[in-house]
């Protein structure tokens, strides 16, 4: 197996080039490592002594110290470096002036997981967008898609519906890098930010996270390994629920369940092309923390069989379908806030479309579900084209 050279890696074997002067900044988390496990302020300093001067953590914290949504960090100081950690996930969720003050390049390497409601894609928006009014250059270490870029899923979430977990039209697995992302949202917000990203060597939109031959660091609390991520673009929904996504277990999203599941009465309502690639484990666990803590929960573990053929938005949306039909006088939506949303409810935010939660409570067929997305899904596929970094 062929290593893949991260944005990283390419910055280190080039020794930082593009960066001959200036004072840096650095947005990273514990996941920011290269293919030799050393973290991106670690390279970084050791490639240019002395040039950084500021460090930035997006949601969880800069060491991935955090727990949960809407469980904020403060900033706080390096002790190895002895620099400033100023927290986008707090009081602003974009570096103020007086935080880019401090800088004249902001670095951006963040392992993103390829689904379009995780909120690092915010914040690399929200600083391309500070930076462009400052006029501060931002450059992106690319990293690899653990999802792949060639299969896409879902419907595009309308623009009524942005929010902190949705900045832009994207579907719910949209197939791009981050680097990738930069370059829409530059386009798309017009943002006129100088922007240039770092590209991967040796990946193509095929490879999934294993063919990488890069180590797995958890970019979130709750996104533990590789198979958290396959599965997250449809588990993500019961964050909008009273059903647990199995925070408080050792393999949440990939476990889900509730006290009141009937599990035998809900695999009869799924159809094989619901199941595709999958086998599904009826499971019990107790919740250390989060919904349902230290109550009994039944439901089930997904285990993921072939990757190229398993759909997990299609799962998930078949799963959430009928445990509305089986369990409408238990079942409920999570009510605001959400994710700095405090008004509209977080399933919307988290479908990208409120007639779709609608055609659900009112037990639209899958098929017809999908059929109602395949076309703008198609000119997506298009659309995206321009802004591709890699075959």
């Amino acid at each position: 197996m062929s290593f893949v050279a991260t944005g990283l890696d390419v910055f280190r074997e080039e020794g930082g080039k593009l960066l001959k002067k200036g004072r840096l900044g650095l947005l990273s988390n514990q996941a920011s490592l290269d293919s030799r496990c050393r973290t991106a302020k670690a390279v970084i300093s050791e490639v240019l002594p002395g040039r950084l001067t500021a460090l930035f953590g997006p949601q969880h914290g800069s060491d991935g110290e955090d727990q949960d949504n809407m469980i904020e960090t403060g900033h706080s100081r390096d002790r190895e470096l002895n620099l400033p950690v100023f927290s986008l996930y707090s009081e602003v969720r974009e570096p103020s002036p007086e935080m880019l003050d401090l800088l004249d390049v902001l670095i951006v390497d963040l392992q993103d997981v390829g689904t379009r409601v995780y909120t690092f894609a915010s914040t690399l928006l929200g600083c391309m967008k500070a930076a462009g009014r400052a006029g501060k250059r931002v450059i992106v270490l690319d990293r690899p898609n653990p999802l792949g870029g060639h299969a896409v899923e879902g419907n595009l979430l309308a623009p009524e519906l942005y929010s902190f977990v949705g900045p832009y039209r994207l579907p719910m697995r949209h197939g791009l890098t981050l680097g990738e992302m930069a370059h829409v949202f530059n386009h798309v917000f017009s943002l006129d930010c100088d922007l240039h990203v770092i590209p991967l060597k040796g990946w193509d939109r095929t490879m999934l996270w294993p063919e990488t031959g890069l180590r797995w660091m958890m970019p979130s609390p709750n996104m533990p390994v590789p198979e958290t991520a396959m599965v997250y673009p449809g588990q993500v929904l019961w964050e909008g629920t009273n059903v647990s996504e199995g925070r408080g277990t050792c393999r949440p999203f990939e476990e889900f369940g509730a006290p009141y599941l009937d599990t035998k009465a809900i695999r009869r309502r799924l159809q094989p092309e619901d199941v595709q690639g999958c086998h599904l484990q009826d499971v019990s666990f107790r919740p250390t923390f989060n919904k349902w803590q230290g109550v009994l929960c039944r439901g089930f573990y997904i285990h993921i069989l072939d990757p190229l053929a398993f759909q997990p938005y299609r799962l998930s949306l078949a799963f959430l379908s009928a445990i509305l039909t089986l369990h409408g006088r238990d079942f409920r939506w999570k009510e605001p806030p959400y994710e700095y949303e405090f008004k509209r409810l977080p399933i919307d935010l988290i479908l990208g479309d409120s007639s779709l939660r609608e055609n659900l409570e009112r037990s639209v067929e899958m098929n017809s579900l999908r059929l109602s997305w395949e076309k703008e899904l198609a000119e997506y596929l298009e659309w995206r084209e321009p802004f591709l970094l890699y075959q």
